[in-house]
């Protein structure tokens, strides 16, 4: 399906201009497009489609149909409405003044919000490449206009990765301001084996102390057991309250999914997703859900039984197995999704910057909020994040940000 958004010079008069049209769901069946969107990301229209069936009802899903100048088709572009609360992730030294200031202004930095992108994940623009920049830019010049229709005061693309910085550059001119979001991490596994990647990537201290934890672990009675399968319906009722165990032990809170959204997530995209199972005899004790693709494995999300992860020290156990079986599958990449930076630091991981971008529809509201918004966003109180090699690139800027730092083998 070719489109000419991104190319509208020597377009005839009488030809409309490339236009956003708001539908629902239901209506995505009359749309072909819809099948093939974001087909070349690991969470493709399928994963949409079940992160709508499993989470979040009380979120108002919408999809922005994106038309060129002949009224076709060029990509559809993911967007939800719901209640925002900006200050969610700031740093907890301006809690007290925060809820000082609440008590006498209770809807301080909290409206209703057009939020584009994944309810649970990072953000994608739909199309070819060759439309990117025209949906950026068309998106940039048209989405307050439906906000307000739609009853938002906030606008926020969603984690959007580094790559597109350029593209979305076009933002900026149209009031709206760039954040980091809390990154996440990318770790280069092209070794023969975990073995290799620990002897030429840690260095000696850490290789002892991950020596000791798998020796204490080995010597675990009964031992602990990995198997990897793709419908995790069968051990939903053991799994999931290890999620669960993490979410709650989680200093920051984002999307708390369900057992629906881990059945559903294998039964519709087996072809990709992974979890990998740990028990000690018929008890699970730790699970990851994964997807594969291309030559990445990506770490989505864990769950551990903290009655025995600290002793079998299972953060780690669990770390080694995935990666001994992504470097066994021919991955090259073992890609993580944010928070937990203090292990992946000394595991040589590399940030992955995701991006927000936010506006206010107000104009005068606006302008302060693009001088708070720096203050507030969370990564820049996190101390561990600041110790990454290439932690600049969490601000870089977009005629940079395709030169980061790599790490290689």
């Amino acid at each position: 399906m070719t489109s000419q958004l991104g190319d509208l010079t020597g377009r005839e008069p009488m030809q409309c201009p490339p236009h956003l049209q708001v539908i629902v769901r239901s209506d995505l069946q009359h749309c072909p497009r819809w099948q093939f969107a974001f087909a070349s990301e690991r969470k493709d229209h399928r994963y949409y489609e079940l992160v709508e069936d499993t989470l979040h009802p009380e979120f108002d899903y919408r999809y922005f149909l994106i038309k060129d100048a002949v009224d076709q088709v060029c990509a559809v572009q993911p967007f939800f409405l719901m209640d925002l609360d900006l200050l969610a992730g700031a740093s907890p030294r301006f809690g007290v003044l925060i809820d000082a200031i609440r008590r006498m202004w209770p809807g301080l930095m909290r409206a209703r919000a057009l939020m584009v992108g994944c309810v649970a994940g990072e953000g994608h623009l739909d199309g070819n490449e060759a439309c990117h920049r025209g949906c950026a830019e068309l998106l940039a010049s048209t989405i307050a206009i439906h906000a307000r229709r739609l009853g938002a005061r906030w606008i926020v693309l969603k984690e959007f990765p580094a790559r597109y910085r350029p593209i979305l550059d076009c933002l900026i001119a149209h009031g709206f301001t760039r954040i980091p979001s809390l990154p996440m991490t990318r770790l280069c596994i092209d070794y023969a084996n975990f073995d290799d990647y620990t002897n030429h990537a840690l260095n000696s201290a850490t290789r002892k102390k991950l020596r000791k934890k798998f020796e204490a672990t080995a010597r675990a009675s009964p031992s602990v057991e990995m198997n990897v399968v793709n419908d995790a319906t069968p051990v939903i009722a053991q799994i999931y309250p290890l999620y669960f165990q993490v979410y709650q032990r989680s200093k920051l809170h984002f999307e708390r999914l369900t057992e629906q959204y881990f059945c559903d997530l294998g039964r519709r995209m087996g072809d990709k997703v992974r979890f990998f199972l740990w028990r000690q005899n018929e008890r699970s004790v730790a699970f990851a859900a994964c997807m594969v693709y291309g030559d990445a494995i990506y770490a989505e999300y864990i769950g551990l039984d903290y009655d025995v992860a600290l002793d079998l020290h299972l953060y780690h156990y669990v770390f080694r197995d995935m990666v001994s079986w992504a470097i066994a599958n021919g991955c090259k990449w073992f890609r993580s999704s944010g928070l937990n930076y203090d292990p992946k630091l000394h595991l040589r991981h590399l940030l992955d910057p995701i991006d927000l971008y936010v506006r206010h529809t107000s104009a005068p509201i606006n302008l302060v909020l693009k001088r708070i918004l720096p203050v507030l966003e969370p990564t820049r109180y996190d101390e561990t994040l600041a110790k990454f090699r290439n932690y600049q690139e969490l601000w870089a800027q977009p005629e940079t940000g395709l030169g980061f730092v790599e790490d290689t083998a």
